[in-house]
């Protein structure tokens, strides 16, 4: 039998649940729907979000076969058999849905480029992570990124009662709490429960799970609320804290890549120059958590928590550079002074670029207009 959350996926925009920035009025997918644009892109969110939805809304409402791959079992051969020549006669505009996009490696992204590039396809990406990362920049660069966000609580409320399975007002609460904010994985709690018990409980949804039922509590630390306590609690040099929160994420199943990726952050923006070995030691528990994986990795995130709290802090160089970049920003590209231009051709050097340049001579680099400039206070 179907499965609860397949069975109640809405067909239509209307039917769908969340991401207004995306799909409310006037907003960008809403409009390429309306007007049956086509063109590529990649869904970037959370899971249980409704990306796949979105991407089946999307090519049915642009009237245009539509093709799913999941990138953890399918390759080159897969794509093979829906990008053929003899598919492409069709008169149908063709839209390949590929889930998980980041677990594909260069080369199966580089053999779908080419495809993208003619407009034999339209290519709809979908992942959990960040794409700038995960989705070679060719490819990418075709392609506009949306971000979705994870349900809120009302919003995930109203999916769950979409199911019709009745329960009452403390189960719907608890459920929502557990899910945090995953659509799929609340459907998939209440149906299991439903066919192992009947009636749907609190209890019986704890017996029926039978799994860490520790989650980040939607009504005080949740996911970003966790990460921030610590990361703050390092940047006060309070180890215990820090320690206590990284525990808190570790037992909820947070990604290790996720708080090892804000860690190597955190030494430059926090550490910075006070302690510049910061950075490799954050890098190395990095790469460590990505050789060794759970359960182990909590030891290299916990020896990189307490060193990096240990650490005295400077945030000189991340407020320079915030500060830099507004006067980018209210300035634009300044004209560099002559003197430190590159000059590779005579006529740069007929033009005075980087006449008069000697090291150390003192005077600002800065653009004429920012002279007495100092970012580094």
């Amino acid at each position: 039998m179907e499965p609860l959350a397949s069975r109640i996926r809405p067909e239509v925009l209307h039917e769908f649940v969340g991401q207004d920035h995306l799909v409310g009025l006037g907003k960008p997918l809403r409009v390429a729907i309306e007007k049956k644009e086509l063109f590529s892109f990649v869904l970037w969110g959370p899971p249980g979000c409704g990306k796949t939805t979105l991407a089946r809304i999307y090519a049915h409402a642009v009237d245009a076969e539509f093709f799913e791959l999941s990138a953890v079992d399918a390759g080159k051969d897969d794509i093979k058999k829906v990008l053929g020549r003899g598919q492409l006669l069709s008169k149908k505009p063709k839209v390949l849905f590929i889930d998980e996009i980041h677990r594909f490696n260069k080369a199966q992204q580089d053999f779908l480029l080419p495809f993208v590039e003619r407009g034999d396809v339209t290519f709809i990406g979908a992942t959990t992570e960040n794409p700038s990362f995960e989705i070679i920049a060719p490819l990418l660069s075709r392609c506009r990124v949306f971000v979705l966000n994870e349900l809120s609580d009302a919003e995930l409320k109203k999916v769950i009662k979409r199911s019709c399975v009745p329960i009452k007002k403390d189960v719907l609460e608890w459920l929502t709490g557990f899910a945090h904010g995953d659509a799929r994985m609340a459907l998939t709690a209440l149906e299991t429960a439903q066919k192992l018990y009947g009636e749907v409980t609190v209890e019986n949804l704890k017996n029926a799970l039978q799994t860490n039922l520790f989650r980040y509590d939607k009504k005080g630390e949740e996911h970003y609320n966790t990460i921030s306590a610590f990361i703050k609690s390092m940047r006060a040099s309070q180890a215990d804290a820090a320690m206590y929160y990284l525990a808190r994420m570790v037992e909820a199943g947070e990604d290790p890549i996720f708080i090892a990726r804000r860690m190597v952050i955190f030494a430059s923006e926090d550490v910075g120059l006070a302690q510049p070995t910061a950075l490799v030691v954050a890098n190395a528990v990095f790469r460590a958590v990505e050789t060794v994986g759970y359960p182990e990795a909590a030891i290299n995130l916990a020896h990189g928590a307490a060193y990096l709290s240990r650490c005295k802090k400077d945030r000189s160089a991340y407020d320079a550079l915030r500060a830099a970049q507004e006067d980018v920003k209210k300035y634009g590209p300044l004209p560099i002074p002559l003197k430190i231009r590159n000059a590779p051709t005579k006529l740069m050097k007929d033009l005075k670029y980087g006449k008069d340049y000697e090291m150390y001579d003192g005077e600002s680099y800065l653009p004429e207009k920012l002279k007495k400039k100092k970012y580094f206070k």
